[in-house]
């Protein structure tokens, strides 16, 4: 009877005692409670680096919208720039020029009254010699021609005819049209007579 107590004790002892599997099955918990935790913890930052990232996007989406809408502000603004100058591009040079329209004017009513011919001489040319003086002011002269060598960057050769003088043989021998330059680019060709 004896030995049947201790064998029911160590019995009652042994159920106390975890087995091995029992061991086991425990760490698993452990390790699965601390998994689900790692991955508890990686969704939140997975969700806070998302809602980052939309964050984000909407900053540089508004950011593109405004720079859009700047960039199209800009382009019809100097559109609009581009054809008023296109338009008034000329006013500055007509404004100049109406003190030249003001003189042919006076001279051609003093012209009416005027019996002296000499006279109404000096006034047209006065005019002229105002009106090359504007033109040259506003950058254009003359392009140069007679007796020198015939150039296809400047010169139209009208016609060609025999010259006695063999040295004007290829050169400008008459200008029938002046040709002008206005900034060094050629505005009008001259219109030339070429020696052969």
């Amino acid at each position: 009877m004896k030995k049947a107590k201790h064998e029911e004790v160590k019995m009652e002892n042994d159920a106390q005692q975890p087995t091995g599997t029992d061991n086991i099955s425990a760490q698993q918990n452990e390790q699965m409670t601390e998994q689900n935790s790692n991955n508890a913890e990686d969704v939140e930052k997975t969700e806070a680096s998302v809602a980052q990232f939309e964050k984000e996007a909407a900053e540089w989406k508004d950011k593109y919208m405004r720079l859009s809408a700047e960039f199209d502000n800009y382009r019809k603004r100097t559109l609009k720039e581009k054809m008023d100058l296109t338009k008034y591009a000329g006013e500055e040079m007509l404004k100049s020029l109406l003190p030249v329209v003001d003189d042919f004017e006076r001279g051609l009513a003093t012209l009416e009254q005027s019996n002296d011919i000499d006279a109404v001489k000096q006034g047209i040319e006065l005019i002229y010699a105002k009106f090359i003086s504007f033109i040259q002011q506003k950058g254009l002269k003359e392009i140069e021609a007679k007796n020198l060598p015939f150039d296809t960057d400047f010169h139209e050769a009208v016609t060609k005819i025999p010259v006695e003088d063999k040295e004007m043989s290829g050169k400008v021998v008459d200008v029938i049209q002046k040709g002008y330059l206005l900034d060094e680019k050629v505005v009008r060709f001259a219109k030339v007579v070429v020696g052969e």
